[in-house]
């Protein structure tokens, strides 16, 4: 049940750096081969993006893109 070598594995694995939720976002990609959630994240992020600059000075020029 307390097998020392899997304990020392758990210690090294409590000793390494954080990953970034971008970086572990990306990894989980490779890992797990769904690149096609990719564009759907991309465009939420470009509406959201919009979203909070509407609400600013910049608003006018926004609307002349579109």
């Amino acid at each position: 049940m307390n097998d020392p070598s899997s304990q020392k594995g758990l210690d090294q694995l409590s000793d390494e750096a954080e990953l970034g939720i971008v970086t572990e976002f990306i990894e989980f990609l490779k890992y797990n081969k769904k690149w096609w959630l990719l564009p759907i994240l991309l465009v939420m992020a470009v509406v959201g993006a919009v979203a909070l600059i509407s609400g600013t000075g910049v608003a006018p020029f926004i609307y002349t893109l579109f």
